[in-house]
């Protein structure tokens, strides 16, 4: 509290000079930075301080816009699945947009093709959502083939459209040939064009054109990461397939997710390898150690009462694990006051020695409107603009002390991050 006091009354002194700052930064600074990215985190930032209610975060904030200052890349800002609010998850321009932004930390979901090549996909089995596919003759590989939406005479809605394609569908060749798009889709398709579309009305179409959209491999991944001077968090996803498959085992499967790091010299400090199956995490711990120090158990919560107890985190730690991941809400409540805390979850789990990342900023659409969903759970109450989301974020950098925060729009938490000088 004492820092925060502090860091207001600066604010406050410095505001008559907001107009002054601009001339006052180094005419050199952009030279200093040698072998840094150049980082544009654009107007949102900005917007969102202007539509914060006033106060001592607010008036720090300004201070650090006005001054113009270049930015650096901040490993406190992961790009999760690159930069999803505007580009098509997992894909190279998806992946770039996060690195320009400043994510110091850039995500790969890893899952396998029929033949166990790794690729970038959140889901083994979202292929149907996330890729033109179903408009491609590779869609008659696809385990549940499009099923146009049944409606009554009025319209209404009887069945929804559906379809199921996985990575297991098909060969990686096959896989290179699509094109990633927005994940979305529309229910009430009664065609594969309507099925494929649906974006949510706070993204946008703009940028999944024919010619974008380039899916990689998780090799091709770590080779744009390593040429974009970011580090690396490949997440091994759940497979929806029966394991072995095809004679691949589980443990095959986070082996090999290792091994094409180490096979591309990638040192184990540049990559965080993360797993919701606690048996991946452990598997890491146990055979790759200097993988493992930096594995990160995510937790699949979905509401308070799924969260572990200050114990289960407490065996964590013993058995290993030293860093855990779960979703924003967990972190966050209210107190009588109506202010965003820390919860009594970020409280134990600091008390048992772990390190925390969590997850997702940017992802819920407009704030203002209230309602928002899983992410804000529980300190809803207390977002009443949308730049409320600092708010949140200042909680768990300085009041929890996270080791750094997922986005969907890395340029947002880069900005904080610079602002109150987190590397």
């Amino acid at each position: 509290m004492k820092s925060t006091l502090s860091l207001a009354t600066l604010a406050a002194a410095l505001l008559p000079l907001l107009p002054l700052l601009p001339l006052l930064a180094p005419a050199d600074a952009a030279a200093a930075r040698t072998n840094v990215p150049s980082v544009q985190v654009g107007t949102r930032p900005f917007f969102l301080v202007d539509e914060m209610s006033e106060g001592p975060l607010k008036l720090e904030l300004q201070v650090c816009a006005a001054q113009q200052r270049p930015l650096q890349p901040s490993n406190f800002s992961i790009g999760h699945r690159g930069a999803p609010l505007q580009f098509p998850e997992h894909t190279q321009e998806s992946y770039t947009a996060a690195a320009r932004m400043g994510a110091g930390v850039v995500e790969c979901d890893v899952a396998f093709t029929k033949d166990k090549e790794l690729v970038c996909r959140h889901a083994q089995n979202d292929l149907h959502t996330t890729t033109n596919i179903l408009a491609t003759p590779l869609a008659a590989k696809c385990t549940k083939p499009f099923v146009p939406a049944t409606l009554d005479a009025s319209g209404n809605l009887v069945t929804p459209a559906s379809a199921e394609c996985r990575t297991s569908d098909i060969t990686l060749a096959e896989f290179k040939s699509l094109r990633g798009k927005m994940d979305a889709a529309n229910t009430r398709a009664r065609t594969v064009a309507e099925y494929l579309g649906g974006t949510a009305n706070f993204r946008t179409d703009l940028y999944s054109g024919p010619t974008s959209g380039t899916l990689l491999t998780h090799a091709e991944s770590i080779a744009l990461f390593t040429k974009l001077g970011v580090q690396m968090t490949p997440e091994l996803k759940s497979p929806v397939v029966p394991m072995p498959f095809d004679g691949f085992t589980q443990e095959a499967y986070a082996q090999k997710m290792i091994d094409e790091y180490k096979a591309a010299g990638v040192s184990p400090r540049r990559v965080w390898p993360q797993s919701f199956d606690k048996r991946d995490v452990l598997y890491w711990v146990q055979n790759e150690p200097a993988f493992g120090r930096q594995a990160v158990y995510l937790d699949d919560a979905n509401v308070v009462a799924d969260l572990p107890s200050a114990a289960e985190l407490a065996e964590y730690k013993a058995q290993g694990i030293r860093i855990v991941a779960p979703p924003t809400f967990a972190l966050l409540t209210t107190n009588p006051a109506g202010q965003i805390v820390p919860s009594q979850y970020a409280l134990d789990a600091k008390a048992a020695g772990l390190g925390i990342i969590t997850w997702t900023l940017e992802r819920s659409g407009i704030l203002a409107d209230g309602n928002n969903g899983f992410y804000f759970q529980t300190f809803d109450s207390a977002i009443k603009r949308e730049g409320d989301v600092f708010l949140a974020l200042d909680v768990l950098a300085r009041q929890i002390g996270v080791i750094g925060v997922f986005a969907d729009w890395p340029a947002t938490v880069t900005f904080y991050a610079n602002c109150v000088g987190l590397k």
